[in-house]
């Protein structure tokens, strides 16, 4: 017997693979991901605690888009970008 129909889970990529923790970008919204162990490249900074996202798309991945964290270490939002036209 087949079964159809949408089980109301929802599935999510994680942000980096195991072994690895997400960096942001220093005055960017760009992020990469770093083996456990190594130090953060330059550049980049590791989330502020409890503001790290885990999975595409959830709360911190979002906030993210527009926020970066600037040269001292606060958390600024970013800039919009002229529109094109």
């Amino acid at each position: 017997m087949a079964l159809t129909g949408c089980s109301g889970l929802s599935f999510r990529d994680d942000i980096c693979g195991g072994g690895e923790y997400p960096v942001l970008s220093v005055g960017g919204t760009g992020s990469a991901c770093v083996k456990d162990g190594e130090k953060v490249p330059e550049g980049y900074t590791r989330y502020p605690e409890g503001k790290v996202p885990q999975q595409v798309d959830d709360e911190w991945d979002v906030y993210w888009d527009t926020h970066t964290v600037d040269e001292d270490g606060k958390t600024v939002e970013v800039p919009e970008a002229p529109a094109a036209g």
